[in-house]
């Protein structure tokens, strides 16, 4: 081993919710703890959090600088980059980044994932402010807009049904999904969701401002679109590492234990890198909980170099 080599308790890929959060609790037990994260967070579109405890309507944004230096308060240090490769051997886990090569006891991921949205003109200019996703993060701001939802899937009915919780004015648009069965359509119906049948061809903005969706040659006025993307985790590391997946009906998703451990040994993972639901607060939460868990194995790992010897 290269003395001069930097060496750390715990390298965390990903310095958004979970990954700081993760951090946080790591730097308080005095570990040696380095995070590294690219500057692109899923949300970074988004003016405002909601739904976050003690934190609603702050800035996403300003939640990760605060984040930030809060963590290195407790001698956690950041680096801006990406990290091209990490190695697992009998010496530990290698990770190499642009400040160089890293040595480290245990590796947590917490690269997150991208949002693949359909091909629709303006969706991808408006995404994060008047296109969104999450009905618990945006609802009540809309709660008394006409409330427009693209199908992608056949689950976008579910999401036009729990969106008529926020308004009496949802516009369910079936676009390429095809039309609703006949059930679902009485559904629909009976609870005032209006169907707008044809092609999506784009979204109306003015000043900024989504106004209505194209449909075929007609415009149809919302004032805000939920859609449901596809979702792309950012796990091309753990794999690369030989992490263990499991296909979903949302696709191919790394496999972790419920304190965060993949199948590769030292290595972790936590947030929307494995779990589609994890929003800002559950990314908090499960850093936090991850956190325990991993310190509890470094100390385990202590106890037994203790008793060798080393």
């Amino acid at each position: 081993m290269d003395s001069t080599q930097e060496q750390a308790d715990v390298v965390i890929v990903g310095g958004g919710p979970a990954g700081l959060s993760a951090a946080l609790s790591l730097g308080r037990a005095r570990r040696r703890v380095v995070v590294i994260d690219d500057g692109h967070p899923r949300n970074a579109t988004a003016s405002h959090m909601h739904g976050v405890l003690g934190h609603d309507g702050l800035s996403p944004l300003r939640l990760l600088e605060l984040g930030r230096k809060e963590v290195a308060g407790y001698g956690v240090r950041l680096i801006h980059g990406e990290v091209s490769a990490a190695h697992v051997n009998v010496l530990g886990i290698e990770v190499d980044t642009a400040d160089g090569p890293i040595r480290t006891r245990r590796l947590l991921v917490a690269t997150g994932l991208s949002d693949e949205l359909p091909n629709i003109s303006g969706m991808r200019e408006q995404w994060g402010m008047g296109v969104v996703v999450c009905p618990y993060c945006d609802g009540w701001e809309h709660r008394n807009d006409v409330i427009g939802v693209i199908a992608t899937s056949r689950k976008s009915i579910e999401q036009a049904q729990l969106l008529r919780q926020w308004s009496d004015r949802v516009v369910y648009f079936p676009n390429a999904v095809g039309e609703p069965a006949v059930d679902a359509r009485d559904a629909l119906a009976r609870r005032r969701i209006r169907v707008e049948s044809g092609v999506v061809t784009g979204l109306c903005i003015d000043a900024g401002q989504v106004t209505g969706v194209q449909v075929d040659e007609r415009v149809v006025p919302v004032g805000v679109v939920f859609t449901g993307p596809a979702l792309r985790p950012h796990d091309a590391l753990l794999r690369s590492l030989g992490a263990a997946t499991t296909e979903s009906a949302l696709g191919s998703w790394v496999d972790i234990d419920e304190d965060g451990r993949t199948s590769v040994p030292g290595v972790w993972a936590v947030g929307n890198v494995v779990d589609v639901r994890a929003n800002v607060s559950v990314s908090l939460g499960a850093g936090a909980l991850v956190a325990g868990a991993l310190n509890s194995d470094l100390v385990a790992d202590d106890i037994a170099r203790a008793l060798a010897g080393e």
